[in-house]
């Protein structure tokens, strides 16, 4: 195995202990308080972390909240002591964005361990800066033999169950950040927009889960106030904070950034909403999205303002981030026998087939916010996924699939593996022509995690339509069970820059590896 060394010194987790050490001790009553002696100077203060967003072999988006009015300073350096360290000259930081900033770095070295730091300067005067925050990422590699390995995962917040401090809050953060990934790839639901946290909640056991709680997060997210509450919430736990300093991320987006299984156009009939109009809501909660997340496409000087976006690791890796929400038609049955909107929508459709098409990297990871073959309800007759439980030839949102499978069989696209969450449990499907209904597709695998900190749900029901097989599923027996009563799970990828091969492997919290799985290169079907 040809990695890099991968487990930091004493010294970097050191440094990254101590400059998190005011942002950990960050609780509740004191939320948005400055610490006394910066209070008192009028100094601003970046008590909710760093973070880092899309990192490639060049280029990287840090990320910072101040508590007032700002001016945005980064430096970077090779080294832990800052000699030669280079200045980036971020953005003023006010109201129109919540205090949020994003420092666009280009020029890196490829391969390399890059420190930096953010320091919040006063608007009017530069001398008055508030104390750096540090982190530390990697960038990706030139070189094949470097090796890539990283983790993936999403549902966060969910159903009810919000940072325990009994618990300690979200300890599968630090659990992961031990291990000391290249990048993190979070597959949607990073909120729950449309989930209350309560103080406490009663478990089937007797004991009590207990909660952090926030205004926001008393009532569903509407206003952009709101739904800037409900990111900045899971910025409250420590574990996640220094989680953000150490592992950079790739962030996508699903169904509760804004409200459980919409799609656009859709008017709600929920008395818990007085805005009915879903397209103000997506609005919203995308402006939040844009301000709480370093996400490239999303970034101001990119022009291009979607979520779905091509983030290259090196010559081992593209991840095809996808949006499967902003395009869709309304959920229905699923029996059409004519699509082009589907899931993704035409247009989107059109940019997958040619950036997989162009792509030179040995391994396509297509992270999808939702999963192919596992059938998903909304309600007693729609369907909110890809599969209806129509084990026949494809219809509805299917046909798209159908389309795209066909694509890279047919123009030999290999090394395509699909990652994807949303269903809070764990499991290893293999998609195979002989077994299915439409059988011009190359075989595949879909690998699903989660949850991060949310309730566990039983495995949902397959659709034969694609030829899918259940290798491996860890899932309950009954609905939302809380992160107290079961381990959260999350998935790792590792690629060997020698041999090429990849390995997937689904974790349960507390070091358990559920299921492994290695791939081989240079192949259409696995």
């Amino acid at each position: 195995m040809s990695y890099r060394p991968r487990v930091p010194s004493l010294d970097r987790r050191g440094v990254l202990r101590g400059s998190l050490a005011a942002s950990a001790a960050l609780t509740l009553p004191v939320v948005g308080a400055a610490a006394p002696a910066f209070a008192l100077s009028g100094r601003p203060r970046a008590a909710w972390g760093v973070q880092v967003g899309d990192v490639t072999a060049s280029s990287a988006l840090v990320w910072v909240r101040s508590d007032r009015p700002a001016r945005m300073i980064v430096e970077t350096s090779a080294t832990e002591s800052f000699r030669r360290a280079r200045t980036w000259h971020g953005p003023l930081v006010g109201s129109s964005t919540d205090f949020t900033g994003t420092t666009p770095l280009y020029g890196l070295p490829p391969g390399e361990q890059v420190h930096y730091r953010v320091t919040l300067a006063g608007p009017e005067d530069p001398r008055r800066t508030g104390e750096p925050v540090y982190g530390t990422f990697r960038t990706a590699p030139a070189r094949r033999r470097d090796g890539v390995r990283f983790l993936w995962s999403g549902d966060i917040a969910g159903q009810g169950w919000g940072i325990n401090p009994d618990i300690g809050g979200y300890v599968v953060y630090d659990e992961m950040r031990r291990l000391d990934p290249d990048f993190f790839l979070c597959s949607g639901d990073n909120i729950y927009a449309d989930g209350v946290i309560e103080p406490s909640v009663p478990l089937p056991d007797g004991r009590v889960w207990r909660n952090v709680t926030t205004q926001e997060k008393a009532k569903v997210a509407e206003t952009l106030a709101e739904y800037r509450g409900n990111f900045r919430y899971n910025l409250l736990d420590h574990n996640l904070r220094e989680f953000n300093a150490q592992v950079p991320s790739i962030v996508q987006w699903d169904d509760h950034e804004v409200r459980n299984n919409w799609y656009p156009g859709q008017i709600l009939d929920d008395p818990r909403y007085t805005e009915k109009d879903v397209d103000v809501l997506a609005g919203r909660s995308t402006r939040a999205f844009r301000e709480y997340f370093p996400v490239s496409t999303l970034h101001a000087s990119s022009g291009e303002g979607r979520m779905h976006r091509v983030v290259r690791h090196g010559p081992l890796l593209d991840v095809f981030v996808l949006d499967m929400r902003s395009f869709r038609n309304a959920n229905s049955p699923g029996r059409q026998p004519d699509d082009t909107t589907g899931i993704l929508g035409a247009e989107q459709l059109r940019w997958l087939k040619h950036e997989l098409s162009r792509s030179r990297a040995v391994w396509k990871v297509i992270a999808a916010d939702m999963p192919l073959g596992l059938v998903v309800a909304d309600g007693a007759t729609d369907y909110e996924a890809v599969a209806q439980g129509d084990p026949g030839a494809p219809l509805g949102r299917e046909l798209q699939i159908a389309e795209l499978l066909r694509y890279i069989k047919h123009r030999r696209i290999t090394g395509t593996v699909w990652l994807t969450a949303d269903v809070h449990y764990t499991s290893a499907q293999h998609y195979e022509p002989e077994r299915a209904a439409f059988k011009d597709f190359a075989p595949f695998w879909e690998f699903v995690s989660g949850p991060l900190a949310a309730g566990q749900f039983p495995a949902n029901a397959l659709d034969a339509t694609f030829g899918p097989d259940r290798v491996f599923v860890r899932a309950p027996d009954r609905a939302n069970v809380s992160p107290m009563e079961s381990a959260q799970y999350f998935g790792e990828v590792d690629i060997d820059g020698d041999s090429g091969e990849l390995t997937v492997r689904l974790r349960a919290q507390g070091g358990s590896v559920l299921f492994s799985k290695v791939l081989q290169p240079g192949r259409v079907g696995q």
